[in-house]
């Protein structure tokens, strides 16, 4: 019998199920210490110090590894560390130890008051929540020696003697990132997750690393350990026990995926010719190996807010400088896009004044209406990323995102023609700005669309709230009107519209968009191969039947059915 989820990262993995379900107990309530309060507090700091410092090294880790989730596993991981290491949880912490709490029992009550916060916070805040605990159960686990939940290094035995190991299928109530960004494509052959969303930490590293993933599928800790396991990471469907024919299905999928991908070569281009370049998106110069690894033509979306977030003072422009030449200097002839500052809302700036009170932060005060208020910051930004252009050969495109009217887009134009960028664009990631799209191009040299942000704002529907899941649906049918809208805009006036959200990474969705007139995708580097391969095998016809059926459904499941029939190719490559 098979178990539905939601897809999160395409492609199908099988082999033994490897259940995740130990985790570390809650210290008593009346937990004392022996009195000595000096030596308590001595303890419960050193245990999170020890967790923070893991952490890091975690992180450097993954920077490193070329094969590995790079600059988002890294990332994720230290903000954790950094969680260890607030000092007002030390406080906490140590205000409990006076007062007679043992160590193990003051770490889980002073986590609990930054756990309601963010509980109570709502959207991403809320969402880490999961973060939080597993810090909070590490440093439990040192001081009381539990072990904690243990995962695979190694794979499988074979399942024939002589035969070659086999990846696990790894299941879990909910998978801490500290442990699943250090998994490889060798020892996992598939996530699935009882919890979390499309916008969980378990999809994101898994769409990372290239591996099927299947989030919030009700039922699957039940899976008989050992039990071989199918996972769909596109339909979400989970199969214990599949048929030999349906494995060898997906067997002759993968290779006819494999052979696919070589013939495709580097440039993005449907099975007439018509060119779409392949980007990537990045989160500074870690992340620069995997893309030129799995063949980006340039970069589509350049997340510069890794230099700011975090920090007390805004980091120098010789730091920003150095970091934007890194991303120039790896596409030499290419195309760099760089995204101005995106701070705000759920990512606040110690370096700046806090702003007013925002009962709704996510319709407040972010991206280019933070930056248009402090423009100091912007300048010593745009003069950085100029200098850096200046000495490369590699063609930077600046944009800004949050963007709403034509004035604001014409605003950050003469920004970027101020400081010699001559190529200035913007994100499309609000309504408003879709529904003019043709203005706001007329401002501008290209557009970008950011799905995500752009499906939030459509539905009324955070996007870091996996109960909304369906209403953030790349699929959904209104979505892909504002898309189509945005690509004819920019079309009308002569101007590329590419899509650099989540969205382009689907190989079916990725032909849709395509379809619907967008003329680049960018996505996460590990997909670049599959949605290369998916737009190799079809036509620009077929594109465009599939965006024109997909358009005419009524939910997101009836759209990716709709455009899937129109793209036979996915099916026989396994995407």
């Amino acid at each position: 019998m098979s178990l539905a989820g939601a897809g999160v990262s395409p492609g199908a993995g099988h082999g033994p199920a490897y259940i995740l379900t130990a985790s570390v107990p809650e210290p008593p309530e009346d937990s004392a210490h022996t009195g000595d309060a000096d030596a308590e507090k001595e303890r419960a700091l050193a245990a999170l110090h020890q967790v923070a410092g893991e952490l890091e090294s975690r992180a450097d880790r993954l920077e490193a590894d070329p094969d590995a989730p790079g600059r988002e596993g890294a990332d994720i991981l230290r903000a954790q560390a950094l969680m260890a290491a607030d000092p007002g949880l030390a406080v906490g912490v140590e205000a409990l130890v006076d007062e007679g709490v043992a160590a193990p029992r003051a770490i889980f009550s002073a986590f609990a008051k930054y756990r309601a916060a963010l509980a109570g916070a709502g959207g991403y805040l809320g969402e880490r929540v999961a973060d939080l605990d597993d810090v909070r159960d590490r440093a439990i686990a040192l001081l009381t020696g539990h072990p904690l939940p243990g995962l695979p290094s190694e794979p499988a035995p074979p399942a024939e003697p002589g035969g070659a190991p086999r990846p696990y299928v790894l299941i879990a109530r909910d998978l801490a990132p500290a442990d699943t960004a250090l998994l490889s494509r060798a020892v996992v052959a598939a996530f699935v997750t009882e919890k979390g969303g499309p916008t969980s930490h378990t999809a994101i590293l898994a769409r990372a690393m290239g591996v099927p993933a299947v989030v919030g599928c009700a039922g699957a800790t039940a899976i008989p350990p050992g039990t071989t396991v199918l996972v769909d990471g596109t339909s979400g469907e989970v199969r214990p026990d599949p048929t030999g024919e349906e494995l060898a299905r997906v067997a002759g999928a993968a290779r006819a995926r494999r052979a696919a991908v070589e013939r495709a070569g580097e440039a993005g281009r449907t099975r007439d010719g018509h060119p779409v370049p392949l980007l990537a998106n990045i989160g500074g110069p870690g992340d620069l190996d995997a893309a030129l690894h799995h063949g980006a033509e340039g970069v589509g979306l350049y997340r510069t807010e890794f230099l700011f977030l975090g920090r007390r003072q805004a980091p120098p422009a010789e730091e920003q400088e150095r970091a934007y030449r890194a991303a120039l200097a790896a596409f030499p002839g290419r195309t760099v896009v760089a995204r101005t500052l995106d701070a705000g809302a759920d990512k606040p700036l110690a370096f700046l004044p806090p702003p007013a009170e925002e009962p709704n932060p996510a319709l407040g005060e972010r991206g280019l209406r933070l930056l248009r208020r402090f423009g100091d910051v912007l300048d010593v930004q745009l003069g950085a990323l100029a200098r850096a252009a200046a000495s490369e050969t590699a063609e930077l495109q600046v944009m800004a995102p949050m963007v709403a009217t034509a004035e604001e887009a014409a605003w950050f134009a003469e920004a970027c023609r101020a400081r010699g960028l001559p190529r200035a664009g913007v994100m499309i990631e609000v309504p408003a700005a879709a529904l003019r799209a043709a203005s706001l191009a007329a401002e501008v040299d290209f557009l970008s669309i950011g799905t995500n942000d752009l499906a939030q704002y459509a539905f009324a529907a955070d996007r870091e709230l996996g109960t909304l899941g369906d209403l953030q649906d790349p699929w959904q049918p209104a979505l892909l009107d504002l898309v189509h809208l945005t690509a004819a805009g920019a079309s009308g006036a002569g101007r590329p519209c590419g899509v650099c959200g989540e969205a382009a990474a689907d190989p079916a969705l990725a032909c849709v968009l395509v379809g619907l007139g967008v003329t680049s995708l960018s996505m996460g580097a590990a997909a670049l191969p599959a949605v290369r391969a998916g737009l190799g095998e079809h036509t620009l016809d077929q594109c465009r039947r599939a965006a024109e059926a997909a358009r005419a459904a009524m939910t997101p499941a009836q759209a990716r059915t709709a455009a899937r029939a129109e793209l036979p190719a996915l099916t026989a490559l396994g995407l």
